[in-house]
């Protein structure tokens, strides 16, 4: 577990270093998290202890958002000050969404199938 918590880090770590020294507007973890992903296609292979580790992470991943919501509770009275435009871009990213899953969806689907994917005809 330790090693894969490590590697974990040091692709965060590599994505802090890579957005400072590029300046990009995006933040590390998702670069290194990215990097990590690239690293695993390239490598067309994940180690039964990563993989296992990864797998126990996963189940604790609601974990994650702990600081998010702390964050909102420390912010109260700033969401509540900004309702409208915070309520404007959950409502309209989540339409976003939804359209290109289902925008997705229909361009993967063969042509001419009414069918979703894994139903039977």
């Amino acid at each position: 577990m330790i090693h894969t918590i490590t590697l974990l880090l040091l692709y965060q770590l590599g994505g802090e270093v890579l957005v400072r020294l590029l300046g990009l507007p995006i933040p590390g973890p998702v670069v290194g998290m990215t990097l990590f992903f690239l690293t695993l296609l390239a490598k067309d292979h994940i180690s039964h202890d990563t993989r296992q580790n990864v797998g126990a992470l996963l189940q604790h991943m609601s974990l994650l958002f702990v600081p998010a919501g702390v964050g909102v509770m420390v912010h109260l009275q700033r969401v509540a000050g900004e309702w409208l435009p915070i309520t404007l871009a959950l409502v309209l990213s989540t339409f976003a969404g939804m359209a290109v899953t289902a925008w997705v969806i229909k361009a993967l689907l063969p042509k001419g199938s009414n069918h979703a994917p894994g139903e039977q005809a």
